[in-house]
């Protein structure tokens, strides 16, 4: 997927205009509040994660955004699907935790990233700081859904210190909810 845009919080604050992304579009890829909570909240389902993979990566890059730098090392990566209870994909998502302190966010690996800072009360704040835009065949096949695909990617920040890093992909699934996701030519495609 291509980098549609990249900085820091400021920026993105404007928004994008509809006709590259719709309004109902922009409050999920570019609200502060929490896409599980939100895709919950749309399908009526509860969200539910599937751990695809927790692998310690060191101070490795791991061809994550450049903003990875700002996550203290040694990280542990963990990948997800999040998907409706009965068993719509909806998103995938990779996020990048300081290794000796995943356990104490992360209580519970198989509660999406909300529900376990959530019972925790952690004060966050959600820093975006990339949007992508663009085709990927791996995706349409785990989806289900024909591209193309949004996605970001931002920081979550706890007590002034950068916590984990967060890549988001959703589903086109979500224009059932959501509307469509852009305007081509001055229709919405």
């Amino acid at each position: 997927m291509d980098v549609l845009w990249q900085g820091g919080d400021t920026d993105v604050k404007r928004g994008l205009p509809h006709d590259q992304l719709s309004p109902a579009w922009q409050i999920l890829m570019l609200g502060d509040g929490s896409p599980t909570r939100h895709l919950q909240l749309l399908t009526r389902e509860r969200t539910e994660v599937d751990v695809i993979d927790m692998s310690a990566v060191g101070v490795d890059s791991d061809r994550a955004p450049d903003i990875i730098q700002a996550v203290p090392g040694p990280r542990l990566r963990r990948q997800v699907w999040l998907r409706t209870a009965s068993g719509q994909r909806l998103a995938y998502a990779t996020s990048w935790w300081e290794a000796s302190h995943v356990d104490e966010y992360l209580q519970n690996k198989s509660l999406p990233i909300w529900a376990s800072l959530t019972r925790i009360r952690a004060e966050l704040y959600r820093d975006i700081r990339g949007i992508y835009y663009g085709h990927s065949q791996p995706l349409e096949t785990a989806f289900g859904e024909r591209g193309p695909f949004w996605g970001r990617h931002y920081l979550f920040w706890h007590n002034g210190k950068p916590l984990t890093l967060i890549y988001e992909v959703f589903s086109p699934y979500l224009t059932r909810y959501l509307g469509p996701m852009r305007s081509e030519t001055g229709r919405w495609s």
